[in-house]
């Protein structure tokens, strides 16, 4: 049987707290820049994307994927 190996994001020093609420939102945008600046081809901001996920609640990943969708989403993309 394969051995799973868990990992989370690196510690980040613009989020010294224990709330990760921002970083996970700086994440998420830094993933979605990232996309339109290398491209959706490019595996460069997988690295990002594995760092929201890992910070992210999902409810909160999906509401923002509809936001972003609609034109509605609160961040600088």
């Amino acid at each position: 049987m394969a051995e799973i190996e868990l990992k989370t994001a690196p510690a980040d020093f613009r989020f010294p707290t224990t709330n990760q609420t921002r970083h996970c939102f700086t994440r998420y945008i830094e993933f979605h820049r990232c996309l339109t600046a290398k491209g959706e081809e490019s595996g460069e901001c997988e690295r990002f994307a594995k760092y929201y996920r890992a910070l992210c609640p999902g409810e909160w990943v999906e509401k923002w994927n509809d936001q972003r969708e609609n034109g509605t989403f609160p961040g600088p993309l």
